[in-house]
């Protein structure tokens, strides 16, 4: 390949990888300004604006208009799918719908690029495949990285469900309502399960009914064990069932599932073992206990 076209594409791609660098991550302000002490005659609009980096003046506005034109013209199931996938990942900071659909309109552009002046040097079948790899893997890598934070978020909030359950149920049997030991357990934990409770006391506080702040909660959340804590606090409130026998009842359900859990995970950890094995392992056993044998052979036929 021309070593033109090679330093071209390397340079696409990191003006890209700058591009993400730049927009992704809070950015503080180099500057504060007290608008109690501004004097609208002699404050300079150019000056404070020019305190801002470039990513904030130019480049993400320009993200968020290829961001908006892309939503315009995607499917708007696509579009409820990306934000669903996005709440269950818990809206990390800056990553908005738009900006999603802007780098993967961006990244999948850059991996077309890159793919045909990969087969335009050399024209190919396995040149295609990888100019069509590029462009798959360019659009749809947000989405995965998407679905991985969210299934490590489930993953916690599974594992820390049952003890916080636990200290819902020390704090009711103490004298507390329901609303004030949710409260209490959020503003006392820390982790995505704590500040999903916080947000169900900022939905109470705001006037929403506890019952469609927990459902609310549970379809942010999609983990199957936290919807049936909501169910089951739902039809003790309905049935008039004490509120710390449900809740220590579900503490222990959990507590088995998450058990349950463990011991599944842990029986698939030999499936997952094999491919590992057979592509690092095995290879270097036969080289060892092979190697001596075939080079004996091979001085025994040569002599």
């Amino acid at each position: 390949m021309d070593i033109a076209i090679l330093l071209g594409a390397l340079a696409v791609v990191g003006a890209l990888l700058t591009l993400w660098w730049a927009l992704s991550g809070p950015r503080h302000a180099t500057a504060t300004l007290d608008l109690g002490r501004v004097d609208p005659a002699t404050y300079d609009l150019r000056a404070a604006t020019l305190q801002h980096g470039a990513g904030t003046r130019a480049v993400r506005p320009l993200l968020e208009r290829v961001g908006c034109w892309a939503r315009k013209y995607t499917p708007h199931g696509r579009v409820a799918a990306l934000e669903q996938r996005i709440l269950v990942a818990g809206t990390p900071r800056g990553w908005t719908t738009e900006r999603v659909l802007a780098v993967k309109l961006l990244l999948g552009g850059t991996g077309a690029v890159l793919g045909l002046l990969q087969l335009s040097g050399s024209p190919s079948l396995a040149m295609v495949v990888v100019a069509s790899g590029l462009t798959l893997i360019g659009f749809f890598g947000p989405d995965l990285v998407l679905s991985h934070k969210a299934t490590d978020r489930q993953n916690v909030i599974r594992r820390t469900l049952a003890d916080t359950v636990d200290q819902m149920v020390i704090s009711v049997r103490a004298g507390l309502g329901l609303d004030a030991a949710i409260a209490r357990v959020a503003r006392t934990t820390e982790g995505p399960l704590a500040a999903e409770l916080a947000r169900v006391v900022q939905d109470t506080r705001a006037g929403i009914p506890r019952g469609a702040a927990l459902n609310t909660l549970a379809d942010r959340v999609r983990v199957p064990e936290l919807r049936q804590v909501v169910v089951a606090l739902a039809q003790a409130e309905k049935l008039g069932v004490p509120v710390a026998q449900t809740l220590q009842v579900q503490a222990a359900e959990l507590r088995t599932k998450r058990r349950q859990y463990a011991e599944e995970q842990a029986q698939k950890i030999p499936v997952k073992m094999i491919f590992p094995m057979m592509i690092f392992i095995l290879p270097c056993l036969f080289l060892m206990v092979l190697g001596p044998a075939a080079i004996n052979i091979m001085q025994t036929l040569g002599a």
